[in-house]
C-alpha cells in the first residue's frame, strides 16, 4: 500500500505546484479556466491521497467528504470547513457552470484553497518521510 500513497502523493505534488503556479500567472479567461480544471485535478488527487493514506491506516472512506473528515480526525489536515468548501466549489464548477461564478471560486481558490492544499502537501510529506503509516 505505501507504494500507492507514494504514487498518489508524487501525482498530487505535480499537480498542486502546477496549480499554485497557474494562480499566481493567471490574468486572462483562458487562464483563469486553466486554473480551475488545474484546482479540480489537484482537488481529486488530494482526496484519493488521502484516501489511501487513511486505507493503510485502517480506515476505509469511499467519498471525498468522508476522507476530508477523516483527515481532519487524524490530523492531516487542520481546517475541515475549508476542504468542505472545496467539494462545494469543486461541484458547481462541474455541475452549474457560469461565467461569473467561476470567477468568485477562482477568487476562493487563490486566496483559501491553494494556501490549504498547501498544509495538506507539507502535512502528508511529513507523514511519508517519518514513515507514520
Amino acid at each position: 500500500m505505501r507504494e500507492r500513497v507514494e504514487k498518489f502523493f508524487n501525482d498530487f505534488a505535480k499537480a498542486f505546484e502546477n496549480l499554485k503556479k497557474a494562480t499566481e500567472v493567471a490574468k486572462d479567461d483562458l487562464d483563469i479556466d486553466g486554473t480551475i480544471k488545474r484546482f479540480e485535478l489537484c482537488h481529486e488527487l488530494a482526496w484519493k491521497l488521502m484516501k489511501e493514506y487513511l486505507a493503510d491506516l485502517g480506515i476505509i472512506v469511499k467519498s471525498p467528504r468522508e476522507a476530508f473528515k477523516q483527515a481532519f480526525i487524524n490530523d492531516l489536515i487542520e481546517n475541515e470547513e475549508v476542504w468542505l468548501k472545496m467539494i462545494e466549489d469543486r461541484n458547481l464548477l462541474v455541475h452549474t457552470y457560469t461565467h461569473e461564478q467561476s470567477r468568485d471560486i477562482f477568487q476562493r481558490i487563490k486566496d483559501e484553497h491553494v494556501a490549504e492544499l498547501g498544509e495538506f502537501y507539507k502535512s502528508i510529506q511529513q507523514k511519508i518521510e517519518n514513515d507514520e503509516f
